[in-house]
């Protein structure tokens, strides 16, 4: 589906407070742009509210069913991505993907999506039939070549259970996790890493990843570090709150595993909270496929906010304006979404948007 041009859009107009501002904006639209100024025969949709340019979810597997289930074709894709836009998600940077989509990029329905290509994930240390497995010695060819497969962005498996160990362990030494990083980025990529233990993502940061995922080892020296150089966290906290699950699977065979999630698990609400103290940008992601049903953006949402102490306006900003711009989105696209009541003085409000506009195109 291609994208609607201005010639044959129909001129829109909203009177909405424009968060993150307080102030009343008349908001015009045609096709994919969005103007502070007057277009002539806009319709007006809405005349109260509180709108901002679409949520964000930073961190999510448009290939990828619930259960850690490839996809099998693209009408699937579309599926999961329109659960995610009709939440009010206008925006997927998909964290990897087992099955490719490219031609979705341009499908004006769906939510505007930057796609890492397949995780690379070490060889039989990875969810099955969803990671790239790689022996060490493969791994920082398929960090380039996954580089040119998505649209901007790799992904990393930075560490997995080790079964010989019992525990959490690198997924690969140091030297080659930083020597994939550094390959992938010379493709002009930015790197997502997947990490759960501290031993890896001190690894990751100090080889210089763009992005942590999870990171629920991180400590306060290496989250002034993050700060320092700029990595971001998309911590995935609705995903850790798993961890307990995870871990009475894993009692059995392997305990120290298990006390280990559990003990990341009770800490991770404080060190989400430290990662914003420390001045760390922190994104709003699902990790949605898996274990994790898709359109579910506005209890991370919750989850920052409660949990982890940031404020509703940070966590707005962490699912919306920033993390577009953080992501290369352009400024004044045509993506509305619109509330009837003010979410900074409630964030459950965003689990209800009155109207979704995506593109230029009325969705709700």
């Amino acid at each position: 589906m291609s994208a609607t041009t201005p010639e044959e859009a129909t001129p829109l107009h909203l009177r909405v407070v424009w968060l993150p501002d307080d102030e009343v904006r008349d908001i015009y639209l045609l096709g994919d742009y969005l103007s502070f100024e007057p277009i002539p025969g806009a319709t007006t949709i809405v005349d109260r509210g509180f709108a901002l340019p679409g949520l964000v979810d930073a961190h999510c597997h448009i290939g990828i069913r619930r259960g850690a289930i490839p996809i099998e074709n693209l009408d699937q894709a579309r599926e999961l991505a329109r659960t995610d836009r009709d939440a009010g998600v206008l925006a997927i940077r998909d964290a990897g993907s087992p099955f490719p989509y490219p031609e979705l990029e341009h499908e004006s329905d769906l939510p505007r999506l930057i796609r890492a290509g397949q995780h690379i994930a070490a060889s039989r240390r990875y969810l099955r039939g969803l990671g790239l497995e790689c022996e060490p010695h493969e791994v920082v060819a398929a960090a380039a070549r996954e580089a040119k497969a998505g649209s901007g962005w790799v992904k990393l498996v930075g560490d997995w259970i080790d079964r010989g160990r019992g525990d959490l362990a690198p997924s690969f030494e140091a030297e080659v996790l930083e020597s994939a990083i550094k390959a992938a980025q010379a493709e002009g990529a930015k790197v997502a890493v997947h990490t759960f233990s501290a031993e890896a993502v001190r690894i990751v940061v100090e080889a210089g990843a763009d992005s942590v995922e999870h990171g629920t080892g991180l400590s306060t020296d290496l989250l002034d570090e993050m700060a320092r150089r700029g990595t971001a966290l998309v911590p995935t906290m609705i995903n850790i709150e798993t961890f307990d699950d995870i871990a009475a699977q894993a009692d059995e065979k392997f305990p120290t595993y298990a006390d280990h999630m559990r003990d990341l698990k009770a800490g991770f609400a404080q060190v989400v909270g430290a990662a914003v103290d420390a001045g760390v940008d922190v994104y709003v992601g699902t990790d949605a496929g898996g274990g994790i049903d898709h359109g579910l953006a506005a209890e991370e949402m919750n989850l920052l906010h409660h949990k982890a102490g940031m404020s509703a306006t940070d966590v707005l900003a962490a699912a919306s304006w920033k993390a577009r711009d953080w992501l290369g989105l352009p400024a004044h696209l045509g993506d509305v979404v619109v509330y009837a009541d003010d979410p900074r003085l409630d964030l459950d409000v965003v689990r209800h948007p009155q109207r979704i506009i995506l593109r230029g195109r009325i969705i709700l």
